[in-house]
């Protein structure tokens, strides 16, 4: 019951010297059925059945990132919780067992490309073996510290002189040593501060063959290193310009021609904002695909690289696919996937035919599935992923209706070490959390308070705020909020194209969650896997209180006010930070 109780169970997980067992017992009586199961990938899931889906709905898992599963990439492999695969063999090494690495069993490991020249002679000291270097690294388990050490140079000449020293690392003025194969690798962002050097013993060969990969450290997550490892990447696979399809997991530099040959010289406009405009183009294999074409240098340029950094490597199914870009001079581009049914505020707001305007269960399992891609960036990934700017303009649709977030522009990654980040104000108005608006350190409940104020849009289907023919502003939340709250009849506040036809249960629980999410405490408000487990009934969402200051709203009849309390006024920022208590102040004036 959110949010007197976060979760339907209490679990309890022991790991020492004497035993390692995990439990779990329900805070009070359910009336469902769960299973707890160890999986293929390693990790304990705990798993509902939900009858209204007549499927299996996930809940919980121990350890809770793919990565931290022991020894999840056998031998010399690596994992990266934001690649698909998330596991790979090192460079110079390849898979042991092809046919189960491609069924997703990776538990077999990765050999070496070429033996080592080791062991081969009757020297001891290593023979013609070097040393890859690779960067950003979680450093494996079960290294050895090697006393008396002053030097990089020396701990090398150690690891060298010994045929079973498989790596060495020198750090913090240590120097460490690994034995035999190498497990629990991770690939980490260039600012993690547990990301580590490590240099691995290779064959002479893997240096001298033409055919070697250009770049051994191992890409991080800043967008400068990932353009970088991105190009240095796409060079040495020679990748034809343009046409060519990428490999999965990979990203192709498309050439300026070709994307103006597939556009037809941007003739199709598709959309566009701030950043730009969205053109659709076809490639020659009759690929549909939209390209963003970033504008304005300085903004572009950093919106460019902030979204190929961003989102070159996830992938998820509520979260659109990045193809490829192109940077050539001052033209940035970037090419995505092509969603043939356009943004959702075009079927919210702007529908002219009653084909075309969505049903009450659309919206629901749209607003299920951004919840569920935001809890992908946020939780999921290595680092922790603020969108900043959702909204339905940057909510994309494919053929099945299936939602996609799309701009990752303004995107904001912090590190699994920070629980928020101090950054420039950021966003849309009407959209934006009182945190921006205060300059308080922003943390993921920027995004849901963001994802509060769209799902009152799609109850009402229209924007927030409206001003009628006679100048009566109507701000919709303060409306909804307090129906609500006080229990009013929620149908009475539907879009009324819908006709009165909804899951009442479905419109309840969609309205109190979006005040739950706007509420002006941010610690009020849920976790985007908390809505999750909302919308799909696993949890159930208590009666929220009425946000403090849309209380002020219901009185209010005139533009101005409205747009005060709604962030437009460049004096409110100045206001808020001067007077950090304007809201409660204000309530009392205008009560």
């Amino acid at each position: 019951m959110y949010p007197n109780s976060y979760a339907l169970f209490n679990f309890s997980y022991v790991s020492n010297k004497n035993e390692t067992s995990f439990s779990y017992s329900s805070i009070r009586t359910l009336s469902f059925i769960s299973r707890l199961v160890i999986d293929n990938s390693g990790q304990i899931k705990l798993l509902s059945w939900l009858d209204k889906t007549n499927k299996w709905s996930f809940i919980w898992s121990e350890p809770k990132q793919q990565c931290e599963v022991s020894n999840v990439c056998g031998a010399y492999g690596i994992c990266n919780q934001l690649s698909l695969p998330f596991c790979n063999c090192l460079p110079a090494f390849r898979s042991r067992f092809e046919r189960s690495w491609n069924l997703g069993d990776y538990s077999g490991g990765c050999v070496r490309d070429i033996e080592l020249d080791c062991g081969k002679t009757n020297t001891s000291n290593g023979g013609k073996d070097m040393f890859g270097k690779y960067s950003y690294v979680k450093l494996p388990n079960n290294s050895q510290s090697v006393p008396f050490v002053s030097s990089a140079k020396g701990c090398k000449s150690i690891c060298r002189s010994s045929c079973s020293c498989s790596a060495y690392a020198y750090h913090d003025s240590a120097c460490f040593t690994w034995s035999g194969a190498l497990f629990n690798m991770q690939q980490l962002s260039k600012d993690n501060a547990d990301g580590k050097v490590i240099y691995i013993r290779l064959s002479s060969l893997e240096f001298s063959q033409k055919s070697r990969r250009v770049v051994y450290g191992v890409a991080g997550g800043s967008s400068m290193v990932v353009l970088t490892i991105l190009v240095g990447f796409i060079l040495a696979r020679k990748f034809k310009r343009g046409s060519e399809r990428a490999v999965e997991g990979t990203l192709v530099a498309f050439g300026y021609k070709d994307i103006l040959s597939a556009t037809k010289n941007f003739s199709e406009r598709l959309g566009g904002g701030g950043f730009g405009s969205v053109f659709k183009g076809t490639m020659p294999d009759s690929t549909v695909i939209a390209v963003k074409k970033l504008e304005g240098l300085s903004q572009g340029e950093k919106q460019f690289r902030n979204e190929v950094s961003t989102i070159g490597n996830i992938q998820h199914v509520n979260l659109v696919h990045l193809r490829g870009f192109c940077s050539q001079g001052n033209e940035k581009l970037l090419v995505y996937e092509y969603m043939s049914k356009g943004s959702l505020d075009s079927h919210i707001f702007k529908a002219d035919t009653s084909s075309s305007i969505l049903s009450w269960k659309t919206r629901y399992e749209i607003a299920l599935g951004i919840a569920k891609g935001l809890v992908y960036l946020h939780e999921k990934c290595v680092d922790c992923i603020i969108h900043c700017d959702v909204k339905p303009e940057n909510i994309l649709l494919n053929d099945d209706m299936c939602p996609k977030i799309a701009d990752f522009g303004l995107a904001k990654l912090v590190g699994r070490d920070f629980s928020r980040v101090l950054t420039t104000m950021r966003g849309t108005r009407g959209y934006l959390a009182p945190e921006w608006i205060s300059g308080a350190a922003i943390t993921t409940k920027a995004d849901v308070y963001s994802y509060g104020m769209m799902l009152f849009e799609f109850v009402s289907g229209r924007r927030n705020m409206e001003q009628t023919r006679d100048g009566i502003v109507n701000f919709f939340p303060a409306r909804a909020a307090n129906v609500t709250v006080d229990g009013g009849e929620i149908l009475n506040i539907l879009d009324p194209n819908l006709n009165f036809i909804a899951d009442v249960e479905e419109v309840t629980k969609i309205c109190r969650v979006a005040c739950w999410c706007i509420q002006d405490d941010e610690n009020l408000r849920p976790s985007m896997s908390q809505i999750v487990q909302i919308l799909e009934g696993v949890l159930e969402v208590n009666l929220p209180p009425d946000p403090r200051s849309f209380q002020l709203f219901l009185d209010m009849k005139n533009e101005e006010d409205i747009v005060f309390f709604t962030g437009k006024l460049p004096s409110l920022g100045v206001l808020i930070q001067s007077d950090p208590s304007w809201t409660s102040s204000l309530s009392m004036n205008r009560g």
